[in-house]
């Protein structure tokens, strides 16, 4: 592998300096750097991040490839800055088993734009009546530390308990998707006004805080962790709030599109905006940034959702719910939290690298992602030019499917290089080799 010296980037949004990259690893930072034959990338404007990693993607396969692969969705990972991604267990078979997560796992390895680290499921198929094989995902060639049902909650309270017991043996956490599933039956979008007049069937956020507020005491009575999917609204907010304020193990995640649109776009009835949980009220949105920025939320997680054509281009009612994520996150995080002064790029840096790897534990081991930029690091590192505008273009997409809520929008940011352990595994920045700065 070429060396690679990195010019003049903002590490973190703080003064210029280069970064020298060899054999995977970063050798050096600082001012005026040298390497003789290296690969040489001018970043002079750039930002540069430690690797993003998300908790929370769905990549379909195995079974539904028509909507993604780990291939297409790993590649569009790389383009969104993603050096590593949580594959959740929602596929065909279900991740319940050994088997299955060192299958996923192995094809993220083959594919190589991302490090690919499968969620297990909590229960077997997802169906909620008896756990899965948590303890031999543990322990297979995947290492599974995250366990979710992501797209169906454990609702069953004794069920939670118990897993949330068992993963406590392995340092493991269980990622809910909260939502009670008797309180949002044939449910089409958030509960309000707006539902009323559309004749849609609201959502109330009490569905969703009532599982946050059970999981947060199921956590704190089990002393084990409990992470809460996708926050949607004001209330699960401060539930969250006083849960941290009490030192209880509980971490959460909120998405771009959640950062960013309301359930006022629902009004004309397209399917690209119906997603589970439902966009909120601005009111919600609001209490979602100010959460983020003052760290009650942790991170920022895509909740990467492809679907065919056909899932989406269709009736209101019939459509599936879901949006891609992956290519357009962090531009969304750029324009809802940086160019409006609630984060700095430290801070996006935490929110999207570092405590998401944490939380996942894939920040120790022997590839680990969300290390700071130093030297004697892993060489997992995201370049954004902050500067550029970009209309927001579904047919440029490296994911297989098309179901972007911001087609037409233009957005902020634009990731320029992307390295896995030091390979490039996206680049448009026009570096030249075997320079010699």
């Amino acid at each position: 592998m070429n060396a690679t010296l990195i010019t003049n980037a903002r590490v973190l949004g703080g003064d210029p300096q280069d970064i020298l990259v060899d054999d995977g690893v970063i050798v050096g930072l600082g001012a005026g750097l040298r390497k003789d034959g290296a690969r040489t990338i001018d970043a002079t404007g750039l930002i540069a991040l430690p690797g993003l990693v998300d908790l929370h993607t769905h990549l379909r396969e195995p079974g539904r490839e028509d909507a993604e692969t780990v291939e297409t969705g790993t590649l569009a990972a790389a383009r969104g800055g993603f050096t590593a991604v949580h594959a959740m267990a929602n596929t065909d078979p279900v991740a319940d088993t050994a088997g299955v997560v060192e299958q996923v796992w192995r094809l993220g390895r083959e594919a190589g734009h991302a490090d690919v680290r499968p969620v297990g499921a909590v229960t077997v198929g997802l169906k909620g009546e008896r756990l899965a094989e948590l303890g031999a995902m543990a322990e297979s060639a995947a290492g599974v530390r995250v366990f979710s049902d992501d797209g169906v909650c454990v609702h069953d309270a004794m069920l939670m308990r118990r897993a949330l017991e068992y993963v406590k043996a392995f340092d493991g956490v269980i990622a809910q998707h909260a939502q009670e599933p008797r309180l949002t039956e044939g449910a089409q979008m958030n509960e309000g006004e707006l539902s009323g007049r559309l004749g849609l069937r609201g959502w109330p956020s009490v569905a969703e805080e009532a599982i946050v507020a059970r999981d947060v005491l199921l956590a704190a009575h089990v002393g084990s962790r409990v992470h809460i999917c996708h926050l949607s609204t004001k209330g699960s907010v401060e539930i969250v709030r006083l849960a941290k304020e009490r030192g209880l193990p509980v971490t959460a995640e909120v998405t771009p599109h959640h950062l960013l649109l309301t359930d006022e776009l629902v009004a004309g009835y397209d399917p690209r905006y119906k997603v589970n949980p439902p966009l909120r009220s601005a009111a919600d949105v609001a209490a979602l940034r100010e959460a983020l920025a003052d760290g009650t939320i942790d991170i920022v997680a895509t909740d990467h959702a492809p679907h065919p054509v056909e899932a989406k281009d269709c009736e209101w009612d019939v459509a599936a719910f879901g949006m891609l994520g992956l290519e357009t996150a962090l531009s969304v995080v750029q324009h809802t939290m940086v160019d409006t002064g609630l984060l700095d790029w430290a801070g996006v840096a935490d929110r999207m690298a570092f405590a998401p790897a944490r939380i996942g534990r894939c920040d120790t081991g022997d590839q680990p992602h969300g290390r700071p930029i130093a030297a004697g690091e892993p060489a997992n590192l995201t370049l954004v030019d902050p500067s550029t505008t970009t209309t927001v273009d579904p047919s440029a997409s490296a994911s297989l499917s098309r179901n972007t809520p911001y087609e037409g929008m233009k957005l902020p940011g634009t990731v320029v290089a992307t390295f896995l352990r030091g390979r490039l595994t996206h680049d448009i920045t026009g570096g030249t080799a075997g320079g010699n700065a």
